[in-house]
């Protein structure tokens, strides 16, 4: 029996993906290789690189005017690359910070440059999306920063903002989980390892236009120009992540694409949402409701103890990866997109009864 995995990330991956992966690892494409081994200059790589870019342009609806690029270095060096490409003297990088992946966003956007925080929820432990800010006095703003989904506090952007000036987002943690409009976004980053596929990928979708405000006093490999040019080939590739990203993408589409991923991410949360809802107080939720993620559930027992005998009897019943961040504490369960309906069903009847035999 497989683990009912709801590890925040690595996450899980559909067994489909990886029993294909199984299947064609030691000889790819008939080519008597493993795709690790073929040159990321190959006929039969660059197929598998291409398709990826088709499969995520056509689930995301992404226009002709944008680039896809895989880049490497996680969400954590896209962080660094925006200000250096996009930070430019007597601007300022405008941020809404919503948890903890922003905030340091934010910290490494100073280096840069000036940055003003428009709004946050820090006050609150970040328990909601701000409501309470203006876009109407963003004079010199390069960018306006959000990040779409907070892994730690369980919240998550459900209308973005109509900004004036060039809006970016980390959607590292709930990309393909909803239908977006790409064309709202300036630049979209997103390390792989939540929903997309394993770590070593980082997907970037970025707004030709945008592309060529770029500062150019960027070294060669940290300009977005230098890898949009070369088809994210100017250097070798995460050739294995992006075979596997290809393979999720495929997944998705086989599924119904973005739009029925949403309707069953929807489902799974409600599952638990209602153990929590329902448990007059046994559970408490850590985000408000109108700004509940569909991707990361967190939530709180009513003391440690409880909280403890909570994750081990959870352990023994192979419920995986839902000790919460030690920021929030409590418990989090990721329900990325990869992580079947049975298993939050099955996690929110354990709830229930846990709820039955401790109350």
């Amino acid at each position: 029996m497989r683990a009912y995995n709801f590890n925040a990330g690595p996450a899980a991956i559909p067994l489909p993906v990886l029993e294909r992966a199984q299947k064609e690892l030691v000889n790819f494409n008939n080519t008597g290789m493993s795709v690790m081994e073929l040159s990321h200059r190959s006929k039969d790589y660059e197929e598998v690189h291409n398709r990826a870019n088709s499969l995520l342009r056509e689930l995301l609806g992404i226009p002709d005017n944008y680039e896809v690029l895989f880049l490497q270095g996680g969400a954590s060096l896209q962080f660094t690359m925006i200000p250096m490409n996009f930070l430019k003297s007597g601007q300022t990088a405008h941020f809404i910070t919503t948890g903890s992946w922003s905030e340091k966003a934010l910290k490494e956007a100073k280096t840069f440059g000036e940055t003003l925080i428009l709004a946050s929820s820090k006050d609150e432990n970040y328990t909601h999306i701000p409501t309470n800010y203006s876009l109407n006095d963003v004079e010199n703003g390069a960018y306006l920063h959000i990040t779409s989904n907070n892994t730690i506090f369980g919240t998550q952007w459900k209308e973005y903002p109509e900004s004036p000036i060039p809006l970016i987002a980390d959607m590292s943690s709930d990309i393909l989980c909803t239908e977006i409009d790409v064309e709202k976004f300036d630049l979209i980053y997103a390390g792989a390892q939540k929903n997309l596929g394993p770590s070593g990928v980082t997907v970037v979708i970025v707004k030709k236009e945008f592309l060529e405000t770029a500062k150019e006093d960027v070294p060669t490999i940290l300009k977005y120009s230098t890898h949009s040019k070369n088809n994210s080939l100017y250097n070798t590739p995460p050739t294995f992540a992006i075979y596997m990203l290809s393979l999720v993408l495929e997944w998705v589409k086989e599924h119904g694409g973005v739009k029925q991923i949403q309707q069953i991410n929807e489902e799974k949360a409600g599952y638990i949402y209602s153990a929590i809802d329902e448990s007059n107080g046994f559970y408490k939720g850590h985000a408000e409701k109108d700004s509940r993620s569909l991707m990361n559930i967190t939530f709180t027992l009513q003391n440690e103890e409880l909280t403890k005998k909570f994750l081990q009897e959870a352990k023994e019943r192979k419920f995986i990866g839902l000790a919460g961040h030690r920021s929030v504490g409590g418990c989090r369960a990721s329900t990325y997109n990869a992580v079947p309906k049975e298993a939050c069903e099955a996690l929110a009847k354990f709830m229930t009864e846990f709820k039955n035999q401790n109350s």
